[in-house]
């Protein structure tokens, strides 16, 4: 099958478990992921460091200055966040499926522009459920309260994606599957 230019965005709240869907898709599906540029710091999740591109915010406002991004957004923590026209790019052109995590705010902007892009929510049973995930990874107190209040800003926009599925404790190889079916349900359009 082939799956030139096809991309997908998987997005969720912190918690949701997207990273480890995209993770668990890469070893089912041939996936090419879109790397965000983010001025944020590097943290200690080694699989997820590969999903960023780390620049200071002086280079991130100089590449909004040039037009470099396709999208970008100052995020809750004050950090820049974006994806630029080149990565978008050569994301396209590979012969796999790209996939793109990206917050719902992104999302509104990538489907103004290219709204052929399949979305995918990713969510857990519960608002509990995502605090308690962001406790278990040891989120401080602070981090855990500005995300629960961006979570519930999150959750008035799930309409804008094209599917969602419920991301069930203990069931990430269910969660893994269902967007696997979507996937190759979409590619096959």
């Amino acid at each position: 099958m082939k799956y030139k230019n096809k991309l997908f965005i998987i997005s969720g709240p912190s918690g949701a478990g997207e990273d480890s869907v995209i993770e668990g898709l890469k070893k089912v599906l041939p996936i090419e992921r879109v790397v965000t540029t983010t001025t944020r710091k590097k943290r200690s999740e080694i699989f997820v460091e590969d999903s960023y591109y780390f620049i200071s915010k002086e280079e991130f406002e100089k590449g909004i200055e040039d037009n470099l991004f396709f999208e970008y957004a100052r995020e809750y923590n004050d950090q820049f966040y974006g994806v630029t026209k080149n990565e978008i790019q050569r994301v396209l052109e590979c012969d796999k499926i790209g996939v793109w995590k990206i917050e719902y705010k992104g999302v509104m902007t990538v489907k103004k522009i290219m709204p052929e892009v399949i979305s995918i929510f990713i969510m857990t049973p519960t608002l509990e459920d995502i605090e308690k995930r962001l406790m278990k990874r040891g989120e401080d107190l602070e981090y855990i309260k500005q995300r629960m209040v961006y979570t519930k800003e999150w959750l008035k926009h799930r309409d804008i994606y094209d599917y969602e599925v419920i991301n069930y404790e203990n069931k990430l190889n269910e969660t893994i599957k269902n967007v696997k079916d979507i996937i190759l349900k979409e590619c096959e359009k």
